[in-house]
Parts: C-alpha cells; sequence; structure tokens
C-alpha cells in the first residue's frame, strides 16, 4: 500500500486508528497527497493547571497532522519519522474555543528529507489558535538494518 492508501484506509476506517488518536480524541478528515485534516472537540479532561487545554494537545493535533502529509507522500515500502518540530501558541484552547481543525501541508519533499507546515484553527470562528513546522527523514526498505 502506498503512504496514501493507507492513511486513507485508516481515515475511512477500514484499518484501526492510531492508539493516540483514540486517546486525545481527535480523528482524521481528510486525505490527498502532500495534504491531510485532523478535527477533535477539546474537553476539560485535557486542562492544565491553569484552565486551559494543555499545550501538548495542540502540538499532538499539528504533530500528527503534518506527519500524516508527509506519509501520503510515501511510496510503498518507505517510511518516515519526525527530527524536528516546532510550535507556535497564538491563543489559548477550552471547550468554548468548540470543534478544532488542524490542515497540514507538505512544503518540501525530497528523496531523503520531507517537510511540512501545519495550522490548527476553531472551526467555527476560523481563528488561529497554534501553527507549526516540522521536519522529517524518509527512509526506505534498504535503509533499515
Amino acid at each position: 500500500m502506498t503512504g496514501l492508501e493507507y492513511i486513507r484506509a485508516i481515515f475511512e476506517r477500514r484499518l484501526p486508528s492510531p492508539p493516540m488518536a483514540e486517546l486525545m480524541g481527535f480523528a482524521g478528515s481528510e486525505a490527498d497527497e502532500g495534504r491531510s485534516v485532523f478535527t477533535s472537540d477539546p474537553g476539560e479532561f485535557l486542562y492544565n493547571p491553569i484552565g486551559v487545554v494543555h499545550g501538548g494537545y495542540a502540538m499532538t493535533l499539528l504533530d500528527s497532522a503534518m506527519g500524516v502529509a508527509i506519509h501520503t507522500t510515501l511510496a510503498r515500502g518507505e517510511r518516515y519519522t519526525t527530527l524536528e518540530t516546532k510550535v507556535n501558541f497564538v491563543r489559548p484552547i477550552t471547550v468554548d474555543t468548540g470543534r478544532v481543525r488542524c490542515e497540514a501541508t507538505v512544503i518540501h519533499r525530497g528523496r531523503r528529507v520531507a517537510t511540512a507546515e501545519g495550522r490548527l484553527t476553531a472551526e467555527g470562528t476560523g481563528k488561529m489558535l497554534a501553527h507549526g513546522t516540522t521536519t522529517c527523514l524518509i527512509e526506505g526498505p534498504a535503509d533499515r538494518t
């Protein structure tokens, strides 16, 4: 299966979602080559001690969406791993934020390195909540030892 075929199978529930997505309460909703979209409804169980959703939630959504955008570009037998991720938190997230949407696109896809960017927005208002970038290493079957 290509990377895009694999991701679409998960998003269409023909394959199980990763446990992390179930735990954090988010799901993939769209996947095209070089692009992915996740949605989620943040709950109070994600709150930190200051009464807003923990930043790790936004970072996990962005990391997942950006990684999946890169995953959609993989050929059969290729895999990726994250080398670096950078996130900017723009607004706090609470249950009052409502459903959030995280859209990611590939910026560069080389033979060994890929980069992507992501934007996390409040679906109801379109306001930016966080944005980020990632750099991933692409490996093929010959790279595994």
